[in-house]
């Protein structure tokens, strides 16, 4: 790789136009596919097979007409005073409007359905008034009918009495009387019939008022279950406008949704403000604000300080641009195949940046160590590109390796921006090897101020450290480094994972204020109700469904955590009923994760048998991606711990070395994540930082993280231990090498971390809730890494370690191949035309080991025999 390299580097020197115009073309390209090819960004997070996905894939195939997602309009008077009629009418007129855009379903106004509610609880008390006043009237008509029974029994009894007193009379007397008998029995036989025919007639009216009163009864239960849920704040001052849509949330285009951020930006309602909340607010957010800029301007101050030259500075930041230019277009360019979130392409940007940079000053920095000792410029930029360009090709696999073991986790958005971020890291790559070397090319001499050019071939003897440091201060460094990184580390211990609601926008974006609104007028959990679907074991008849839905909505009410439950309604087949449940907590609160779960595993006992629950919603299903993620999270770590074991071994042929390496990245890591905590969940330096209501860290952020300080760890592990391997192969002692091996690489590797943590931290400060704390993360990652971890934690365990961290097998010594990340081999075969000089590290960009006696038998690059 290091000839290649070096042939590589010797022709981009020799034909630098060509070479330039290539990019500069392969730019133009990348951007004209985009513009071509390149389709909508979602700003939905999702993962297939979740347990909302499955309600919602239920609700599809039996109850289509639930299925829609919703989204959330707020209304709220300027002056908190009640909606006049015709702020009424401007509101029913807004959503009238938004319902004719593609993708509603439909548009219903607040005012609307409270007044349906109120009508509904009028009625039952309507109703109730009717039972109760037809109660009394059946009581007097019972009356009147047990009256009328009694005089007929009274009659009875007497016409009884006569007729035993005319059975002793004869002839005619004895005819007359039984003609009169007769007749009056025959009266009171009808009147008799008459009574029990209104008797049945009561008796059903009883049946069915006690019907009715039985139902009453049902419908006060199932609105005494949602009296807490309004629609209209109580002072009549917010209102609350409910957008359905035709498919769910997640899969509703960015347009349809952008259209109506549009329209309430736009509003025209006299004396009414109009609030999108977040989900339907959640907006791509912008590639390069003015924090992003600053990051880039702190870079190119850091690259000024360092080189002393504006030229020089320039060169690794036109690289960089150029770099992300080329792997942002040509990545979106397939956004119309396949679905980026909107923190994708910014993920990109922020990698591309810094590693772009870093690369390009590797080489540099070392071209420019090398010309002013003599060698020619294009001799120079082969060699650079031939050693440092070889680290650098290494140290960036790395970083891609890691990313693109996103894709193992088996979660298609994770695995696609892994896949973005590795492709702006190879793009980095070959910007550096060969761009960079084209620019140096055409500078010429130039990259060197006047004062370096006068001293040419005169640099003079570099002192090198023949002193190890003292064992005790080796022992104080790591224990008060690994205590005061664990002690960093300690808040995660509690991390929770979420996504991002309306409480994490900036204070002044209508989702804040949409979220804020609905939490002070209608309670915290209006922002993340929950559809709770409830699966019978067979259909129940249409007379049933009413007492079916108490029966299940009571059951949902006794759980601790449930404010007040709707019924939606039934299916067609009777078979799935729906409610909508108001949580006491917000989206992102315990208690609603913790009533998603008690929700999902509770049994509800009808008639029939068991029902079964299941819960969607967006506070649901950010609930299941941030589960899903939390359990691939071990499983990711693991490979990557098992890669970095891998990949040290083979690079340092050592064991300890990789261990240290390794556990040295889990404390950067930790350390990490304790800050993420402490900062965005727990709000410590909320001010300094932005956080104005601290919320669970962003779910996908640990996977993230995890690969990306990985690479950038692997990174500097190599730029500072190879420098130590270097030294100790070439005789030093092992505890003397350490020194050497810091000396030689801390100026490079400072430049580099702090234009990388210049970079991520210009992220900090931008308009969304979701780049914040990657940028933080990142940033935080890469300063406790380089300056904590590598410089400190390491040459202290190195120097504890002595001889026995490069101890190898012999026979896998012979196994292991070398990689010679640095380019040996091709430094002492290409010496170049230079001025005599103290022979110079490979490590990059520095300079200088003096070589011992017996180095010249080691041309391996390995330790000398005697200590394997």
């Amino acid at each position: 790789m290091a000839g290649l390299l070096y042939r590589l580097g010797r022709f981009s020197a020799r034909r630098h136009w060509l070479v330039i115009i290539t990019w500069i073309v392969l730019m133009g390209i990348a951007g004209g596919t985009y513009a071509l090819f390149a389709g909508t960004i979602s700003s939905s997070i999702t993962i297939p097979g979740t347990k909302t996905s499955q309600v919602q894939d239920e609700l599809a195939d039996k109850f289509p007409s639930a299925n829609g997602g919703t989204g959330t309009l707020v209304f709220t008077t300027k002056d908190g005073k009640a909606f006049s009629d015709a702020q009424k009418t401007g509101v029913a007129d807004f959503l009238e409007d938004v319902e004719q855009l593609k993708g509603v379903k439909g548009a219903t106004s607040g005012f609307d359905t409270q007044k349906q509610l109120d009508d509904q609880r009028q009625k039952l008390v309507d109703g109730k008034q009717q039972i109760t006043d037809g109660r009394s009237q059946l009581s007097q008509q019972q009356s009147t009918i047990d009256s009328g029974l009694q005089q007929i029994t009274q009659a009875q009894q007497q016409l009884d009495a006569q007729k035993q007193q005319t059975s002793a009379l004869t002839g005619a007397a004895a005819e007359a009387a039984q003609q009169q008998l007769t007749a009056a029995q025959s009266e009171l036989d009808a009147k008799k019939a008459q009574l029990t025919e209104g008797q049945a007639k009561l008796d059903a009216a009883k049946d069915k008022l006690d019907a009715n009163a039985t139902e009453l009864t049902q419908g006060t239960k199932l609105l005494d279950l949602s009296k807490d849920i309004r629609f209209v704040s109580k002072n009549d001052s917010t209102v609350i406008g409910t957008v359905q849509f035709t498919k769910s949330t997640y899969e509703v285009p960015a347009s349809t949704k952008t259209a109506i951020s549009d329209k309430a930006d736009d509003a025209k309602i006299d004396g009414v403000e109009v609030y999108v909340s977040n989900d339907i607010a959640q907006g791509v957010p912008s590639i390069l604000g003015p924090g992003e800029i600053g990051g880039v301007i702190i870079a190119a101050i850091v690259l000024f300080l360092m080189l002393r030259t504006v030229i020089g500075a320039a060169v690794p930041l036109v690289s960089a641009v150029l770099g992300v230019g080329v792997a942002s277009l040509a990545a979106l360019s397939f956004s119309s195949l396949v679905e980026f979130i909107s923190v994708t392409p910014v993920l990109g940007v922020m990698l591309g940046l810094a590693v772009g940079i870093d690369y390009s000053l590797f080489i540099l920095n070392r071209h420019r160590t090398q010309l002013k000792q003599g060698m020619p410029v294009h001799e120079s930029i082969g060699l650079a590109n031939g050693t440092s360009g070889n680290a650098v090709v290494f140290a960036g696999a790395t970083v891609i390796v890691a990313l693109l073991a996103l894709n193992i986790t088996g979660i298609p958005f994770l695995g696609l921006m892994g896949t973005v971020g590795a492709v702006a890291v190879f793009f980095a790559i070959c910007i550096a090897t060969s761009f960079t070397p084209a620019l140096l090319s055409l500078i010429g001499m130039r990259i060197l101020r006047r004062k370096e050019r006068e001293r040419i071939g005169n640099t003079g003897s570099t002192r090198v450290p023949n002193k190890p440091m003292s064992t005790w201060r080796a022992v104080i460094t790591l224990v008060a480094g690994v205590a005061v990184l664990g002690t960093i580390a300690l808040p995660a211990t509690q991390m929770r994972l979420g996504l991002p609601s309306g409480s994490s926008e900036a204070v002044d974006s209508s989702q804040y204020k949409a979220y804020k609104a609905l939490d002070k007028e209608f309670g915290a959990g209006q922002n993340g109700p929950l559809l709770v679907v409830a699966t019978l074991p067979k259909a129940v008849s249409a007379d049933d469904v009413t007492a079916t839905e108490v029966t299940i909505g009571q059951a949902i009410a006794k759980n601790d955590d449930v404010d007040a439950v709707l019924p939606i309604g039934a299916s067609k087949s009777r078979e799935v009923i729906a409610f909508q449940v108001k949580p006491n907590g917000g989206p992102d609160s315990v208690s609603t994760e913790n009533l998603v779960k008690d929700l999902r595993t509770q049994d509800v006992s009808v008639d029939d048998g068991t029902v079964s629950l299941g819960v969607a919603g967006n506070a649901s299903a950010n609930i299941d991606v941030s589960e899903k993620l939390s359990n691939v999270l071990p499983l990711y770590l693991a490979v990557v711990v098992g890669l970095s074991l891998i990949i040290l071994i083979i690079v340092f042929r050592s064991f300890l070395v990789p261990i240290t390496a390794t556990a040295g990245f889990i404390l950067s890591v930790l350390a990490s994540f304790g800050g993420l905590t402490a900062i965005y969940q727990f709000g410590w330096l909320g001010s300094v930082f932005g956080v104005h209501d601290p919320a669970p860290i962003l779910s996908f952020l640990p996977i993230i993280e995890i690969g990306i300080l990985f690479g950038l760890a692997m990174d500097y592990q190599l730029f500072l231990v190879s420098g130590m391997r270097e030294a100790y192969a070439h005789g030093a002692n092992a505890k003397v090498a350490v020194q050497r091996g810091l000396h030689a690489g801390r100026a490079v590797v400072t430049a580099a971390a702090i234009i990388m943590i210049s970079v991520f931290a210009g992220f900090i400060f931008s308009d969304s809730s979701t780049i914040k704390p990657i940028g933080f993360g990142l940033a935080f990652g890469v300063l406790v890494d380089a300056f904590v971890v590598r410089m400190l934690l390491i040459p202290a365990a190195m120097h504890l370690l002595g001889e026995s961290a490069w101890w190898f097998p012999k026979w896998l010594d012979r196994i292991v191949p070398d990689v010679d990340v640095e380019g040996a081999k091709l430094e002492r075969s290409h010496p170049g035309d230079r001025h005599e000089m103290p022979r110079e590290s490979t490590h990059t960009g520095t300079h200088v080991l003096p070589v011992a006696p017996d180095a010249a038998t080691h041309d391996s690059g390995h330790p000398p025999a005697h200590r394997a």
